[in-house]
């Protein structure tokens, strides 16, 4: 037998745009993205179905059945609660065998009235024994004063004359005048006790004049009280010349324009002096002085100087401050005058002195103006 010979297989020609690459090229591409986007969708609908498993089923309020609860009987009726007692008190082991004593029961303390304490510098301590108040009804400024009566309705002069005892001629003229008149002595003069005795037993009332500093280029004199010493040195020094003789009522400044305008440097001389009981006559060598303040807080014996005679050392122009002293006194019931031992003054008082009962003025030493009007504490 003949065997068949297969036939050839016709070849079937492509269309033209096939056999293009580009054309193939996007065909590619398209395919596998639309098998892409078949593996995302099957995925996306497996993991949904997963998330709607584990969701849990939300019942409406109306179908959410309450657990039971088991009855419980009805409670008795509140009692009031018993009030809960403090805890003691934890009792501390004594530190030592000082706290081993047993306390005393307290007692009621008898305090006296408290007393307004001026605000000054805190006092220096003493650099010796502390002087003694005098005891009795009187101080000592009182004690040593000179005695003057005061007639009501007149009015009173009193006239001080300074740097007594360094000029012993003119201050022995000056302590020889009609009194009353109330000397001031300066410490550093020589024989103070024999000089101001002798014009004690004339009639005049005496002070001492403590140099202080001014403000201007001028000598106070040794041992003045200056602004740059410490307080202690000031006390030293203040207690020094306050002992330098006796007998006199109080203190006025030398100079001291700018000591006494120091409240602080001058603090603990009114201390000292009112510690003593002695008066504080204020030269007012300046306008700042803090001298009368710091006198009326510690509630001391004190005393303005209002006129000073002999700035002008002439006879005719103490003559006209002494009628300005008289002025004074017509006005407020009393004037003070400071002057010096020149010889003007002394010629002008000379020819002043036996009139001035008859003018209406009483002449008095300077304790009694304090006495009669700032007599203080």
């Amino acid at each position: 037998m003949a065997r068949k010979v297969p036939s050839k297989a016709r070849k079937v020609p492509l269309p033209p745009f096939l056999s293009n690459p580009f054309v193939l090229a996007l065909a590619a591409v398209a395919a596998v993205f639309a098998v892409a986007m078949g593996v995302a969708t099957l995925t996306g609908s497996r993991s949904g179905g997963e998330r709607a498993q584990q969701a849990p089923v939300q019942q409406s309020p109306a179908q959410q059945v309450p657990p039971q609860q088991a009855a419980v009987p009805p409670s008795p009726p509140s009692l009031p609660a018993a009030k809960a007692e403090a805890p003691a008190p934890v009792q501390h082991a004594a530190d030592g065998p000082e706290h081993a004593v047993p306390e005393k029961p307290a007692q009621a303390e008898t305090r006296p009235p408290a007393t307004t304490v001026a605000m000054l510098p805190p006092p220096v301590p003493p650099a010796q024994p502390p002087v003694q108040a005098p005891s009795g009804n009187a101080a000592l400024w009182r004690r040593n004063a000179l005695p003057a009566e005061v007639p009501q309705g007149r009015p009173i002069i009193a006239i001080v004359i300074d740097d007594m005892g360094l000029d012993r001629k003119r201050s022995s003229r000056m302590a020889g005048l009609h009194g009353p008149l109330t000397l001031s002595w300066l410490p550093y003069a020589r024989d103070l006790s024999v000089q101001s005795k002798a014009a004690r037993a004339n009639g005049h009332e005496l002070m001492l004049h403590m140099p202080m500093e001014p403000s201007v280029k001028a000598d106070p004199g040794p041992n003045a009280l200056l602004v740059s010493l410490d307080k202690g040195e000031i006390v030293k020094r203040f207690r020094a010349a306050l002992d330098s003789f006796d007998g006199y009522v109080g203190v006025n400044n030398h100079m001291g324009s700018r000591f006494t305008a120091d409240r602080t440097a001058l603090a603990p001389v009114l201390t000292e002096l009112h510690r003593r009981g002695l008066l504080w006559l204020d030269s007012r060598t300046t306008p700042n002085s803090a001298g009368i303040g710091l006198a009326q807080e510690l509630k001391m014996p004190w005393v303005g100087r209002d006129v000073f005679l002999d700035n002008v050392e002439t006879v005719a122009a103490v003559k006209a401050q002494l009628s300005k002293t008289e002025q004074v006194a017509k006005r407020q019931g009393y004037a003070v005058a400071i002057g010096h031992p020149h010889d003007a003054t002394i010629e002008a008082l000379a020819s002043w002195l036996p009139d001035v009962q008859k003018r209406g003025f009483v002449l008095v030493p300077v304790s009694a103006v304090v006495r009669t009007h700032h007599a203080g504490g």
